[in-house]
Parts: C-alpha cells; structure tokens; sequence
C-alpha cells in the first residue's frame, strides 16, 4: 500500500458544478472541493457566509478566469490567482469569466479540528 493517492480533478465525478474532493478521496483534516462553471457569466462560487461553519477559506483559480467579490470589492483572478477570505462574516462570491472556469476551494476553522459541515453532510453529501 502506498502512502498517497493519485486522481485528476476531471476523473472525481462531480455533481453539478461541485466536484467533492475531500469526500473523492477521503479527506478528514481539512476541507476541501472544487467549483467548475459551464459557461462564462455563470456563478462558480456562490454568494456567501461562513459564520456558521467559522471557516477560514482559500480559493484558486486552477482553470479559466474569474471575477471574485469580497465584501463589495471586486477581484480580478485570472488562472494561477490565490485569494484569502480569513474573516467568516466576509461575504463572497464568484463568476467566471471564460467557460470551464474551475476554482479549487479549501477551508477549516482556525485553532479547531476540523469537523465536515452539515452544508456537505445534507444538501450535497
């Protein structure tokens, strides 16, 4: 048995636009997922909050180009861009700016084991 496991994002069946990485693979230390919009125009990280959950959360754009808002300032984030939410109560959102837009998204609580949230447990788990 080898101590890592080796997938493609495209080969982790995704469910809609979600594709569940951390669940793919078994993940139990952090979050983690990705977000592929179809089309340019199309919403690739939906409009929200994350102070229930208190996380921390990390986006990269590994595909296409993106407009991020965060708190009503608009980020340009073609691919390779790396944007920071380290406030919970930061509202954001994200549209794609060329079809197949795929932004890699990670997150946990600071200071806490990570637990997964009942937003991946429920709706989509």
């Amino acid at each position: 048995m080898s101590g890592f496991t080796l997938v493609h994002l495209q080969e982790i069946p995704a469910r809609d636009t979600w594709i569940p990485i951390r669940d793919h693979l078994g993940i139990e230390a952090f979050g983690v997922n990705a977000y592929r919009a179809q089309a340019a125009g199309d919403t690739v990280i939906s409009d929200h909050l994350e102070t229930l959950s208190k996380h921390e959360e990390l986006y990269v754009v590994v595909a296409g180009h993106a407009a991020f808002t965060v708190d009503g300032e608009e980020i340009d984030a073609p691919q390779g861009t790396l944007v920071f939410v380290g406030d919970p109560a930061s509202r954001r959102t994200a549209v794609a700016k060329e079809p197949g837009t795929t932004v890699l998204v990670t997150g946990a609580r600071a200071g806490h084991a990570f637990e997964v949230t009942p937003w991946e447990e429920g709706e989509h788990g």
